[in-house]
């Protein structure tokens, strides 16, 4: 429609980098001053994992928050990972970690991190009154050619959106944490989100080297946390029913189902696990069927149970040993991450 052809009429705009926004540092010239701006809002752990997706791939970070202080810290702290990584030997993209780093900068102006931006990536806080208040100041400043992209994982962008004047340039864009080592992005429209828009967005995260997927029209929870939550609910009453302990429900996932489903989704696994899928529906639907009939109700994940799970997963987790356990965890994902892109290039 006209919406799509005015986006995309000036769209070569969007790759303009201008002179006031590079940075003093350019090393790479060529490389680095090709790819455009993308502007972030919320200088968090979510914001700053996008602002490293962005500029392993030469694009300009100018990164917004309300406190300069918040920026500055966000930024020494970009700095420190940047260099972590590329002593790990796992930086992402071609350049290296002084290159990527000399791409990013701060500014607590709203107007200089959406002016001439390709994308304005959205990072603040779970809380719809907020996100509202960010997008309708973003509508002052934003012109008619930059993606207004949400990293939400609770709202839908109706819910956000729709009082404001530029609303079919937004899409939710939620990363999985951590986004760094974890690739999918749900891509989620409003039914008013312009189709390039879409399309743009999904060439975006897969130029930066994350594996898009994109919902046809909004659903709550989108299409991951429907997943997981279907599986929590599960877990949930074979604990409480006294079937299996919090450990052994983890040990079912991270040394059973979860070894597959990192490689095949589950309806790959069906396919594979008879002689194509037809024949594993012939097979097992009715065994199926009576086994789904003895699901329980949806359970509200509160109260004694909630507490006795906490204790128990304490045990092994101590509170105090999260961050360390993350670390490993991200570790671990890595890893993964590495195994499977080997896996990729010799099977190609």
């Amino acid at each position: 429609g006209s919406r799509s052809s005015s986006f995309a009429r000036s769209a070569t705009l969007v790759n303009f980098v201008f002179a006031k926004f590079s940075p003093i540092h350019r090393p790479d010239r060529d490389v680095m001053s090709s790819a455009g701006k993308i502007g972030i809002i919320g200088s968090g752990l979510i914001g700053r994992s996008w602002a490293m997706l962005y500029a392993a791939k030469g694009y300009e970070i100018v990164i917004y928050d309300i406190n300069l202080d918040l920026v500055n810290q966000s930024l020494e702290i970009l700095n420190q990972q940047l260099h972590q990584f590329e002593k790990q030997g796992i930086l992402r993209g071609s350049t290296n970690a002084d290159q990527q780093f000399s791409l990013m900068r701060g500014t607590d102006v709203l107007s200089e991190c959406t002016k001439n931006a390709k994308l304005v990536q959205e990072c603040v806080p779970e809380n719809l009154e907020l996100k509202k208040k960010v997008f309708s100041k973003v509508d002052e400043v934003v012109g008619p050619n930059t993606i207004l992209a949400s990293s939400t994982s609770t709202f839908l962008p109706s819910q956000f959106s729709s009082h404001i004047v530029h609303r079919n340039q937004v899409i939710v864009a939620h990363p999985v944490n951590p986004p760094y080592f974890v690739p999918l992005v749900e891509l989620v429209p409003a039914e008013w989100t312009d189709s390039l828009v879409v399309t743009t967005t999904r060439e975006l995260m897969e130029e930066i080297g994350q594996s898009p997927v994109t919902l046809t029209k909004e659903v709550p929870g989108f299409a991951l946390n429907r997943i997981q939550y279907a599986i929590l609910n599960e877990c949930w009453h074979l604990v409480s029913d006294g079937i299996l302990s919090v450990q052994d429900v983890d040990r079912v996932m991270s040394e059973g189902l979860g070894m597959r489903y990192a490689f095949l989704g589950p309806l790959e696994t069906a396919h594979l696990n008879a002689e194509g899928f037809s024949n594993y529906s012939q097979r097992y639907a009715d065994s199926m069927f009576a086994v789904c009939q003895t699901f329980k109700p949806i359970p509200k994940l509160e109260g004694e149970q909630a507490e006795q799970i906490a204790k128990e997963l304490e045990r092994s987790i101590p509170i105090g040993h999260l961050p360390e356990k993350r670390l490993w965890r991200d570790n671990c994902l890595t890893k993964l991450a590495q195994l499977k892109k080997q896996i990729k290039s010799e099977s190609n």
